[in-house]
C-alpha cells in the first residue's frame, strides 16, 4: 500500500516538472528517491518479523530421506520442529541406542516369535494396536503388557486422520481403543499415538497433544507389510543392518513372515554392532528432562 502511494506521488510530481525552476526538481527528486527507499526498508522489515510456520498446516505423509548410512535420516519435520508437539521420530544421541516400535493392524502368527525374541534379548518394545486387533487377541495384548512392553495406541478403525477436523471425532479414535485395552489388562492405556500410515497434520499432531498422547513417527522402516511380496531375509538385512543410527525408531510390522524369522538375529546382529534396546518412555523423560534444562 505504501509503495502505491509513493509511484501515485511520483507520476503527479513529473507531471508537474516543466513548471517548476531546476532546483527545485532536484530536491523534489532527492525527496522521492528517499521516500521510497524508506518504504523499501519497512517492508521488507515488516516480512523479515512475521513468524515463519514451523510445520506446514496441511495433510502430509511422514517420510524419510537417508543422506547419509550410519546417520539419522531427514524427515518432514526436524526433531526440534516436532518436540513442539509432544512428537518424535528419533532422538538426537551419538549413543548406540535404538528404539523398536511394532504396528499391528491383524494377528497372522508371528508375534508369539516377535515376543519370544525380545524376552530373550531382555529388549523393550512399543506395540501400536488398532481396536480389533485388542478385540480379537486379548491374550497377546495381555502377554504384552505383563513383559513390560508398551501398548500404544494405533486408532480404533485406522483412518486418515488429517481428515478429521474436530477434536471430538479426534478423541473418539482413541478413547475407544484406551476402553478396549482396560476392559482386557483392567490398567489405563500408555498415551503413547502413531498416526496410521504417517499420514498426519499440524492440527492432529496438537490435539494428541492436548488429549496427553505423545506421537511417534520413525526413522527406520522398510516395505514388510506386502503379504504376497515378502522381502527376503538377505533384503531386509541390508534395510534393517544398513540404516540402523544411534536414536533410531524402528518401525516393523508384526504381520511380516520375514520379522518373524529374522528377528532374533536380527536383534543379535544389532547387539554385535554395538546397540541397546531402550523403551519409548525413556526417550519422552530424556526430551522432558532436555526442555526443563533449556
Amino acid at each position: 500500500m505504501l509503495l502505491e502511494k509513493l509511484q501515485s506521488l511520483k507520476r503527479q510530481l513529473f507531471a508537474r516538472l516543466p513548471q517548476l525552476h531546476p532546483r527545485a526538481v532536484l530536491k523534489l527528486t532527492l525527496l522521492f528517491a528517499a521516500a521510497f527507499l524508506t518504504g523499501h526498508l519497512l517492508a521488507r522489515g515488516a516480512a523479515a518479523l512475521e513468524p515463519a510456520a514451523s510445520l506446514e498446516a496441511s495433510s502430509e505423509n511422514w517420510g524419510l530421506s537417508f543422506p547419509e548410512e550410519g546417520k539419522c535420516p531427514t524427515g518432514n519435520a526436524t526433531i526440534e520442529e516436532l518436540k513442539e508437539y509432544n512428537a518424535y521420530f528419533a532422538q538426537d544421541t551419538g549413543e548406540k541406542i535404538l528404539y523398536l516400535t511394532f504396528d499391528c493392524g491383524y494377528e497372522n502368527g508371528n508375534t508369539p516369535a516377535i515376543l519370544e525374541a525380545l524376552e530373550k534379548h531382555h529388549a523393550p518394545a512399543a506395540f501400536f494396536v488398532v481396536g480389533t486387533y485388542i478385540r480379537d487377541n486379548p491374550d497377546l495384548v495381555k502377554q504384552m503388557a505383563a513383559q513390560g512392553h508398551i501398548v500404544g495406541n494405533h486408532t480404533y478403525s485406522h483412518p486418515d486422520m488429517s481428515q478429521i477436523s474436530s477434536l471430538e471425532g479426534f478423541q473418539k479414535e482413541l478413547t475407544q481403543v484406551e476402553d478396549l485395552y482396560k476392559e482386557v489388562t483392567g490398567e489405563e492405556m500408555p498415551r503413547c499415538y502413531r498416526p496410521p500410515r504417517g499420514v498426519y497434520s499440524t492440527e492432529n499432531l496438537q490435539m494428541a497433544k492436548e488429549l496427553g498422547y505423545d506421537t511417534f513417527f520413525w526413522s527406520l522402516a522398510y516395505v514388510d507389510w506386502l503379504q504376497d511380496q515378502q522381502p527376503t531375509h538377505e533384503e531386509a538385512f541390508e534395510k534393517l543392518l544398513g540404516r540402523i543410527h544411534p536414536g533410531a525408531i524402528v518401525l516393523l510390522h508384526n504381520t511380516s513372515r520375514t520379522n518373524g524369522e529374522i528377528i532374533d538375529e536380527l536383534l543379535t546382529r544389532w547387539e554385535e554392532m554395538g546397540y541397546t534396546f531402550k523403551s519409548l518412555s525413556e526417550l519422552t523423560t530424556v526430551s522432558d528432562s532436555d526442555q526443563n534444562a533449556a
